[in-house]
């Protein structure tokens, strides 16, 4: 995966070319907090690290699970649609976490414009809706040793591994600020999906939870 940019393009600022269009003009909602995140690095046996992955595509799927226009968009996605709570499933370019028995959250490397195409031709004139929910939402990504200890200060859920593992994504609360949590692998890594005005008050929250482990751990 490429490294998170917080502006879609060099020419973002004032000076930017006045043709330009929307999308090379957008500033993620955290761009201001770039060098902050950056410094709360935590390295070591109990490190961790918080990244904003700005601009995902982000694509709300709803649909009967058990209808033929489920069948045809699980072929166009290459991944079933996950049928349990906390379940996700992936292909090549896609991931759909679940988000309720007949709702999806599509996540893509793809252009969100081309993934709500490609899905709404699959679902035809069959009842379901396709949204492009990206600007709704940014990424955070928490990673290191230390990355279930910081979220378990805020979040009700039982994050220990045979409770929560890799695969895992559900909606919940972290600090006050309600977000979507996938666990990506084991090393753990998390990332987090705030809306995008509560981004801010999450990164904080979370910035501020992790200075503890600069320090020794206290026996």
């Amino acid at each position: 995966m490429a490294e998170p940019t917080n502006a879609a393009g060099a020419g973002a600022g004032a000076g930017a070319d006045a043709g330009a269009g929307p999308v090379a003009l957008r500033t993620s909602p955290l761009a201001h907090l770039t060098e902050r995140m950056h410094t709360a690095t935590v390295t070591g046996p109990r490190g961790v690290t918080l990244t904003e992955w700005p601009f995902s595509t982000m694509v709300n799927l709803r649909v009967d699970p058990a209808s033929e226009a489920a069948d045809r968009i699980e072929k166009s996605l290459g991944a079933p649609l996950p049928r349990q709570c906390g379940h996700t499933t992936a292909s090549a370019s896609h991931t759909v976490l679940w988000l309720g028995p007949d709702e999806w959250l599509v996540l893509s490397q793809a252009d969100g414009t081309a993934v709500v195409a490609e899905l709404r031709a699959a679902l035809g004139a069959d009842p379901g809706s396709v949204v492009d929910v990206s600007a709704n939402r940014t990424t955070l990504e928490l990673s290191g040793p230390a990355a279930r200890q910081v979220l378990e200060k805020g979040c009700p859920l039982d994050l220990h591994p045979r409770a929560f593992g890799p695969g895992h994504a559900v909606s919940t609360t972290v600090g006050p600020v309600a977000a979507l949590l996938w666990q990506v692998d084991g090393a753990p890594t998390y990332r987090l999906f705030p809306r995008s005005s509560f981004a801010d008050y999450l990164a904080r929250w979370l910035i501020d939870a992790m200075s503890e482990y600069r320090g020794p751990e206290l026996p």
